[in-house]
């Protein structure tokens, strides 16, 4: 087994992950670093490499059970030294693609838990639509500013795009067995913002956690991940105190599109508002 009860943070892109993190790093029995880790990519990327290795799969042919064994221990001991230095039971682990990995972490580690961040979709493009005005003379990583807004929208959405990827992986976990659901806790960015104590005391109570009193207007400023890889596209700045989220005024196209496409979301997580948009 792991050494450390680790908290996994995932979710969608501009939904609060970076603001978690910060909230989480004043507990005192979580050691929290508030960037995004690589070692999700660093497992995968293992399991892909041993796959291909073929002293590895000839030694498998007489002897299977031992050495998938063995590599099971060399998994969780490569996970058990990343988090070597925490003098801590609690660890967090920020990182989107352990969406797509729910399966390799819960063989690895039976007791996990996962956070996943939401927010309303128009608001997330709402969000990277009013940074890309503030920076266009950069472009996305994925080159996308030569687009419309409305095709920004499209690729930013799309099967494969910056939101459309996790928000695919966040619909799979629907069809997830019951005992597997119970590990993962939704954090929703507007409620996350509007009850900050309450969503926070009921997440640790989740975990297991003693809950504690946060000062929301007196927060410690993290060190947060690289703003140039994104291209200064994905903002993870943090501040001193909690501050109301800015409202994105979102073309009625796109909006309308989002919930259509994706209206197995907001009967999910925000049924009051396609309610009222119905009405």
């Amino acid at each position: 087994m792991l050494d450390n009860q680790i908290i996994y943070i995932t979710g969608l892109p501009r939904s609060g992950s970076t603001l978690l993190c910060q909230l989480l790093a004043h507990h005192p029995d979580i050691y929290c670093p508030g960037y995004s880790s690589p070692l999700c990519q660093t497992l995968t990327g293992l399991r892909y490499s041993l796959s291909d290795n073929d002293f590895l799969l000839a030694q498998m042919d007489p002897d299977f059970d031992r050495t998938y064994q063995q590599l099971c221990n060399a998994f969780r001991g490569f996970i058990n030294g990343w988090f070597a230095e925490n003098d801590r039971g609690w660890v967090v682990d920020k990182n989107r693609g352990w969406l797509q990995h729910l399966e390799l972490v819960n063989y690895l580690d039976p007791d996990f838990k996962m956070v996943v961040c939401i927010r309303e979709l128009g608001q997330i493009y709402g969000s990277i639509e009013a940074q890309h005005q503030k920076t266009l003379l950069l472009d996305f990583p994925d080159r996308l500013a030569n687009l419309s807004r409305y095709g920004r929208a499209e690729s930013l959405f799309g099967s494969s795009g910056v939101v459309g990827a996790p928000l695919r992986s966040i619909e799979s976990l629907q069809d997830i067995d019951s005992q597997l659901q119970q590990h993962l806790f939704y954090i929703i960015f507007e409620d996350l913002l509007g009850e900050p104590q309450r969503v926070m005391q009921t997440f640790l109570q989740w975990l297991g956690l003693p809950s504690i009193a946060w000062d929301f207007q007196n927060l410690t400023v993290r060190p947060h991940e690289s703003d140039s890889y994104y291209r200064f596209k994905y903002p993870h700045q943090t501040y001193s105190a909690l501050r109301e989220p800015q409202q994105h005024l979102i073309p009625t196209r796109i909006q309308a599109e989002l919930q259509r496409q994706f209206s197995w979301f907001y009967q999910i997580f925000y049924p009051g508002l396609l309610e009222s948009n119905e009405s």
